[in-house]
């Protein structure tokens, strides 16, 4: 998968689960994501996504996961959590990726390769 972020393309990785299934399903996605707590960009899906949440521990930069049945999140920073998330996949090469992310709300585009 693709992400873009402005002038910045990040490529990802998606797990064999069926969230991810459903996420890709949606692809191509252009989205306005929330910035949060400073490690978390999120979107807010209209409709359901299946779900098999565990308990996050140690989040990486990278990390997309589904939290709660509809919310969509990318990580851009390391840290420890215990709240539950579906893991969805990963940006395979993260670096420069909170920097294109940058502080606010950011315009993301995620696609197939």
């Amino acid at each position: 998968m693709k992400i873009t972020i402005g002038s910045s393309v990040f490529t990802a990785v998606l797990y064999n689960n069926p969230s991810a299934t459903a996420f890709k399903a949606r692809l191509p996605l252009t989205i306005n994501m929330t910035e949060l707590n400073g490690n978390e960009k999120y979107y807010d899906f209209p409709s359901l996504l299946p779900t098999n949440a565990i308990v996050g521990g140690n989040i990486k930069v990278g990390d997309l996961m589904l939290y709660g049945n509809n919310v969509l999140v990318l990580f851009y920073k390391n840290f420890n959590t215990s709240y539950s998330y579906t893991k969805l996949g990963y940006v395979d090469n993260p670096t420069g990726l909170a920097q294109a992310l940058g502080a606010g709300n950011v315009i993301v585009k995620f696609e197939n390769n």
